[in-house]
């Protein structure tokens, strides 16, 4: 009599190769590849990533490169290794990371002494080299923070000092010396926000897309959604639910685009929710404030789609698929 077991999945991928000494150029093209994709080398030649298919597909095409170097490699997919505890490999990625992290710390602390003199009264200094310095010290931040598989605490660190730096860099730029009153807003009952029909402005784009998806899947579950012209506002049907319109029962309030006004109303605190405004509200605000990498890579998405769709309705659809994507991706 046999005992049905169930297959455990794969937790680590172990990458083993060599590669000609010469050139040195081609060993040197596999190690910076394996960097950058966030391997960590464990002895010689070997190094280990966590399992997922993004990463298995990669170092099976790693290992067609070298061996069209003459070289040998191959890929293993592992459960564990008998000498290590999974707990000390996610330390040997999180020790890695720091390290890099370490780097950029320096840069972000010599662009905070710069900011903080300006404010202090010392002499003007270029703005606008300071805010293209910032950027770039942004992008190389991400880099980094897309192969921080286990989210170590030099990253949050180094995330909310880059926030500070933002909002002083903001403060020096003139674009924060006028305070905005925080936006005192009702709390809102999803019970009373049922099988509703939502409105909005046609031509419907990131903002409009982006709340339609969090109404319908954390709000109404059986939500329609209509468009009409802004200047139709005061025409609609008492019982429908107006939405990122001029006038609208929810809308921009204060500093806040539509979607983190919904969030705030009806007090949705998810932490993968939180992440998703940032990015929506850096498209939508257009204002930088908080440094959303994946930002201009989701609006080309949703220009594609609003140049594609038929019709109004087929755009909220489409940006509504591409909102859930995006919530999984963050959650």
């Amino acid at each position: 009599m046999t005992q049905k077991h169930k297959q455990k999945s794969p937790r680590w991928l172990l990458f083993f190769y060599s590669v000609p000494s010469k050139p040195v150029s081609s060993r040197m093209r596999i190690w910076r590849k394996l960097a950058k994709a966030g391997a960590v080398q464990l002895k010689g030649a070997v190094y280990i990533l966590p399992f997922n298919e993004e990463h298995h597909e990669f170092l099976q095409w790693l290992v067609s490169e070298i061996v069209g170097m003459k070289g040998d490699a191959a890929v293993v997919s592992i459960l564990k290794i008998d000498t290590m505890q999974d707990a000390e490999i996610v330390a040997l990625f999180d020790q890695q990371r720091a390290s890099e992290y370490k780097i950029l710390q320096k840069s972000f602390d010599d662009l905070g002494r710069r900011l903080s003199s300006i404010q202090k009264g010392a002499k003007p200094q270029n703005v606008k080299g300071i805010s293209d310095q910032l950027a770039k010290l942004q992008k190389e931040f991400e880099a980094i923070r897309r192969i921080d598989f286990f989210s170590s605490k030099e990253g949050t660190a180094l995330d909310e000092k880059i926030r500070r730096t933002h909002a002083d860099l903001k403060s020096v730029s003139g674009q924060g010396t006028k305070q905005e009153r925080p936006a005192v807003m009702t709390s809102k009952s999803s019970a009373d926000y049922q099988n509703r029909t939502w409105v909005t402005r046609k031509k419907p784009f990131i903002d409009r897309m982006a709340s339609a998806w969090l109404i319908s899947r954390f709000i109404d579950r059986n939500a329609a959604f209509d468009f009409i012209d802004e200047k139709d506002i005061n025409a609609i049907d008492k019982g429908f639910v107006t939405f990122d319109i001029r006038g609208g029962e929810f809308t921009h309030s204060g500093d806040m685009c539509t979607f983190e006004t919904i969030m705030k109303s009806f007090g949705l605190r998810d932490k993968p929710l939180k992440k998703m405004a940032e990015i929506i509200h850096d498209l939508d605000m257009k204002d930088d404030k908080f440094g959303a990498a994946e930002a201009r890579g989701l609006e080309d998405i949703l220009e594609g789609i609003r140049k594609t769709a038929k019709n109004d309705r087929d755009a909220l659809e489409k940006g509504v698929n591409v909102f859930e994507m995006l919530y999984a991706s963050k959650s």
